[in-house]
């Protein structure tokens, strides 16, 4: 077999750990990109303009809450800054400072998160998820973003490593439980909506599928990532890699060539490797 395919009995701990982090860590970044204030994952890009800090104004604006001129231009500036994370880390916090009792702490909060992400600054992106959800546990933009973020930067070697994929886990699984019951906001209409509620379901799944990836749950990764990749015109060519590694390990090579194939036919940083990777797998399959 061609020494750079791992082994089909390996664990993911002989997979060239080194490699898969940076895989998955380096695909995460190229493929998160600041939009419209939000950041966006491979499954949320094209809505975002549609949520969370936006939203949250106009729902206050409607129920008749009372905001101070001077706090809503503040917000607004915090709102529309969208090119700078550094800058809007600085609005952000000026903003928590001055309003400590604001109604809109927590899409603060929230946007404050996106910003670290784009910075790459995870243990406050975290931190700031922490007191948005503590506002709203049920902030699905926040949940499934940070849930997403988690296993793709996951190290085995940090002192907090497992309790992150545990904070991973519970967000993305409350966050299905969310979107099953949540209503649709007078702000989307019904197409938009249902393509919202999709496209966060896909995104949550992902990262379901990593955080078993990282567990060696290799069965478990399966079962979320098929519900990620299924029926999904343009899947994470991150989740099909992983998917082939998952039926590589459960000794599947049919699924497995089947898996790469589909990630090497996407353009990607993963696209040399996953030829490799099918190709030999298709090798073993016919054996």
């Amino acid at each position: 077999m061609n020494p750079t395919i791992p082994s089909m009995r390996c664990s993911l701990r002989s997979l060239s750990v080194a490699f898969v982090f940076l895989t998955l860590a380096s695909l995460a970044h190229s493929q998160m990109a600041v939009q419209g204030g939000q950041q966006a994952t491979p499954q949320s890009a094209g809505v975002d303009s549609l949520q969370t800090e936006l939203h949250m104004l106009t729902d206050v604006q409607r129920q008749g809450q009372g905001i101070d001129k001077k706090e809503f231009a503040d917000y607004k500036t915090f709102y529309d800054e969208n090119r700078e994370p550094a800058k809007k880390i600085q609005l952000g916090k000026a903003f928590l400072q001055r309003y400590p009792k604001s109604v809109l702490l927590e899409a603060v909060e929230a946007g404050l998160v996106n910003a670290y992400i784009a910075r790459e600054d995870w243990p406050d992106a975290y931190a700031a998820a922490d007191s948005a959800l503590a506002l709203k546990p049920d902030d699905v933009d926040v949940l499934t973003t940070v849930g997403w973020v988690i296993p793709h930067e996951y190290h085995p070697d940090e002192p907090d490593a497992g309790m992150l994929l545990n904070k991973a886990e519970t967000y993305e699984r409350h966050a299905l439980e969310v979107l099953a019951r949540m209503p649709k906001p007078n702000s989307l209409s019904d197409v938009q909506f249902a393509e919202l509620k999709a496209q966060k379901s896909l995104q949550a799944h992902s990262a379901l599928g990593l955080v078993c990836f990282r567990r060696d749950d290799f069965g478990g990764s399966v079962k979320e990532l098929q519900q990620a990749v299924q029926n999904n015109s343009s899947p994470d060519p991150t989740d099909l890699y992983v998917l082939g590694i998952d039926w590589q390990n459960l000794n599947r090579p049919g699924e497995a060539a089947e898996m790469f194939g589909r990630c090497a036919a996407m353009p990607s940083g993963l696209q040399g490797r996953c030829k490799e990777n099918a190709d030999a797998m298709k090798k073993l399959a016919s054996r």
